[in-house]
């Protein structure tokens, strides 16, 4: 079993089908399906089951059912105050990396299994992965796709429905399909939150000052 999982892990092709590899996978899967059965009164389960299920997971991290992820969040590793609205599916074939902070939207993507080019290594059902890896305090808008091997750096936000098939610098505004950066976060984030709405002095003091303050 561990010469097929490592294969899995590392990106190497390999076949998904491997027997102890699916025993494994459904077990996962069971403590999956009993996490998204829990009633909403019942965040201390929640908060146990998530341990028990995820590679990694910090304090105060909220993970709104249901979850869909192949491995039941198995190779998932999050920082702490992790937000992460209803429907997240997270294709967790190989190590997904969330840090802290990061709110991701409803009905989010991230991918890490991909299938080769040539059709008839796809008709044989071969797969590789490649991990994804999302910086700390990123906000990723509704229906966003994140594709295998893609990094976004820390404090960026990607907008709704975009499609990132590569990387994203720390500290952008980026949105589209595919996902491109459109600008530079900074000073006007600041001066307006949304559109010609101004930002409320009693905000704007907490504002980080220095190099902790740039993005």
């Amino acid at each position: 079993m561990r010469i097929a999982h490592d294969k899995m892990i590392r990106g190497d092709i390999y076949l998904p089908t491997d027997d102890s590899l699916m025993a494994e996978q459904f077990d996962c899967m069971e403590k999956l399906y009993d996490y998204n059965m829990t009633r909403p009164h019942e965040q201390e389960k929640r908060q146990q089951m998530l341990k028990e299920m995820f590679a990694e997971i910090g304090e105060d991290c909220y993970i709104e059912p249901p979850l869909h992820a192949n491995w039941g969040g198995r190779h998932m590793h999050l920082g702490r105050n992790v937000y992460a609205n209803y429907n997240l599916t997270a294709v967790d074939d190989c190590d997904i990396y969330i840090g802290d902070f990061t709110m991701i939207g409803p009905n989010v993507t991230l991918a890490t299994a991909n299938h080769p080019l040539a059709p008839e290594l796809r008709e044989k059902g071969y797969q590789y992965n490649l991990p994804i890896h999302i910086g700390k305090n990123v906000w990723l808008g509704s229906g966003v796709i994140i594709v295998p091997g893609v990094t976004i750096g820390d404090n960026s936000v990607i907008g709704a429905g975009s499609v990132v098939t590569k990387d994203i610098p720390a500290g952008v505004l980026a949105f589209g399909v595919p996902c491109r950066v459109q600008r530079k976060l900074g000073d006007k984030d600041w001066e307006f939150y949304h559109k010609g709405r101004k930002m409320p002095d009693e905000l704007k003091k907490l504002r980080r000052v220095g190099k902790e303050a740039e993005v």
